[in-house]
């Protein structure tokens, strides 16, 4: 055996279709393209964009559902309120953050906290001072039996009309 005497292995070599040779080769005439028809024509197979645009549209994978822009608020129980604060204490955005109750997002840890929400899930025994926060209506009902006041409106809660004289 020698360099000049090796060949590949019978059926590991695929000769390559030659099309458009004429009529013995038995890809002449239409050369496998069919008669007439866009595909027929030179450059048809690229120029496809009646129904290509569609068919791709088809084939791409649906994002279900919808992601809004607008930041989500922070929804803190009163147990937690309970937990973390003593009586006739202010508690706020700031002392949220500053008590890690509530993160910052971001690196940096900077800039202003999310909008915050406070729910009506436990009891509350503490007289508290509620600033710059949403409130459910239970938890204010809640924060007003324990002796709380609530200095900032809710953003959802509509400015009441004066009464014209």
């Amino acid at each position: 055996m020698e360099l000049h005497t090796l060949k590949p292995f019978k059926g590991s070599k695929k000769t390559r279709k030659r099309i458009g040779r004429g009529l013995g080769s038995g890809h002449g005439a239409y050369s496998t393209r069919g008669i007439k028809g866009q595909r027929a024509r030179s450059g048809g197979s690229k120029g496809l964009k009646a129904r290509g645009l569609k068919m791709f549209l088809l084939r791409v994978p649906k994002s279900r559902g919808f992601k809004s822009i607008h930041e989500k608020s922070v929804g803190i129980n009163l147990d937690v309120l309970e937990k973390h604060f003593d009586t006739n204490a202010t508690v706020s955005p700031d002392t949220l953050v500053g008590k890690g109750i509530v993160r910052l997002k971001g690196s940096k840890r900077k800039g202003t906290p999310p909008a915050i929400k406070i729910l009506g899930n436990g009891t509350l025994s503490k007289k508290l001072t509620l600033s710059g926060l949403m409130i459910s209506a239970s938890a204010r009902k809640k924060v007003e039996t324990a002796g709380g006041t609530i200095e900032m409106r809710s953003p959802k809660e509509k400015p009441k009309k004066k009464k014209s004289a």
